[in-house]
């Protein structure tokens, strides 16, 4: 979320970024509340600085039938009043949490079809097998008996997929550690206040995609980013600890609502899925050059997996909330002749911090929020479909990629 100063001083820019990300947040309405709030808070506190006085004096012995009467209405005015703070404490609050953050200058701005390609790697394949009739072919892929159990979109992995789908982790999981990331694994579910912290905010009701626990204030994560960012919820820092780089593995679970028309087949979208995240807080100055950093880990993990790509930088009409700036790498699939994302990187600046009230105490004793950052390092169920387009023959074997042999008993085909 944003500071309510920095929106009252930085106007036209947050309503800028709100348009351009197509979020529709009255933002004068947030400035309005809060004045408001300010003018309800004012009378509250001449009210208590009243009603201590009276008790000071009743304390000395100066009771009195007037001061006992005054004492009294004070305290029916000071309750009304409180309470109507309350809700205009409520209603800004509920209002703010739905500004997005604002945008970098280098974003480009309109729709995800004004995204700009920054750099491509590799050699695009002109064709490939489709991985969903290859996988249940060998009979390592069984979408029927998951819909059986569980409903559409979900599934089992077996026999090599399955091992194949541990080898990606191992993989993966070396490389972060490489990098100096701490490797953790974490809460399937968060409670509301961190998935609000998180900044996962739909642009309509119908975007929602989390599964909520009926009867508790929990949700399943769709991501190893929402406990990752709770971590140091009402924490302080020290300065000379940061950065501090996180990998978590983790289930995730998403409805993928408002994905209508974008690809479904087979396990590109599904509603469960294992995924392995790199996640960073740092100080404010030091979040560009690590977002550039988790984008080169993410670029290292698919050049030795062989596998083409490109990076688009994301236009603001398709950031969510959080991202300040975002990175999409995508993969090329011979199969569909395109690019399709494969991993992202995204940079929050405070945003994040500050709904979890996460901080640092800076080396001269003052405390500032702190930066966060989130890549994802390997989502293994579409990592599959990639490596099965890109490396399995027509009722064939597929081929390994050298990285992944270690994992897999030195095996070169599958």
């Amino acid at each position: 979320m944003l500071d309510v100063k920095f929106i009252r001083e930085n106007l036209d820019l947050v309503e800028k970024s709100t348009k351009e990300k197509g979020y529709k947040v009255d933002i004068k309405e947030v400035l309005k509340l809060d004045d408001e709030r300010k003018e309800v808070l004012t009378e509250v506190e001449a009210l208590r600085q009243k009603r201590n006085e009276i008790a000071a004096k009743m304390k000395g012995g100066k009771s009195s039938a007037d001061l006992i009467k005054e004492g009294k209405a004070i305290k029916e005015q000071l309750a009304e009043l409180e309470t109507k703070l309350a809700e205009k404490e409520q209603a800004l609050d509920s209002l703010v949490k739905q500004v997005p953050n604002i945008l970098f200058d280098d974003v480009p701005l309109g729709g995800e079809e004004c995204s700009v390609e920054v750099k491509k790697w590799g050699k695009n394949h002109k064709t490939g097998v489709d991985h969903l009739d290859y996988a249940v072919s060998r009979d390592w892929l069984d979408f029927e008996r998951g819909a059986k159990v569980a409903g559409a979109k979900f599934y089992y992995l077996k026999n090599e997929l399955a091992l194949l789908e541990n080898a990606l982790l191992q993989y993966g999981l070396s490389k972060v550690l490489k990098h100096g990331f701490t490797f953790m694994t974490v809460p399937d579910m968060v409670s509301s206040k961190v998935l609000e912290g998180c900044g996962f905010n739909p642009r309509t009701s119908d975007q929602s995609d989390e599964y909520y626990v009926e009867g508790e204030d929990l949700a399943m994560i769709a991501t190893a980013e929402m406990p990752l960012t709770g971590y140091h919820m009402d924490e302080i820092i020290d300065e000379d600890k940061m950065p501090l780089l996180y990998a978590g593995y983790s289930a995730c679970f998403r409805k993928e609502a408002g994905t209508y028309g974008k690809y479904t087949r087979g396990l590109f979208r599904v509603h469960q899925f294992n995924k392995l995240e790199m996640y960073v807080f740092c100080l404010p100055e030091q979040s560009k050059e690590i977002h550039e950093k988790i984008l080169a880990i993410e670029e290292e993990i698919w050049q030795e997996l062989g596998v083409p790509y490109h990076i688009i930088n994301i236009a603001a009409g398709d950031l969510g909330a959080p991202a300040a700036k975002k990175y999409d790498l995508e993969y090329w699939s011979p199969v569909n002749q395109k690019y399709q994302e494969i991993t992202s990187c995204s940079n929050c600046t405070d945003f994040q911090a500050r709904a979890v009230n996460a901080r640092v105490r800076r080396k001269d004793g003052t405390v500032e929020f702190v930066h966060t950052l989130n890549g994802t390092a390997i989502s293994l169920a579409r990592t599959l479909v990639v490596l099965i387009e890109n490396f399995a023959v027509e009722g064939g074997k597929l081929k390994v990629p050298e990285v992944l042999q270690p994992y897999l008993n030195g095996k070169k085909e599958l």
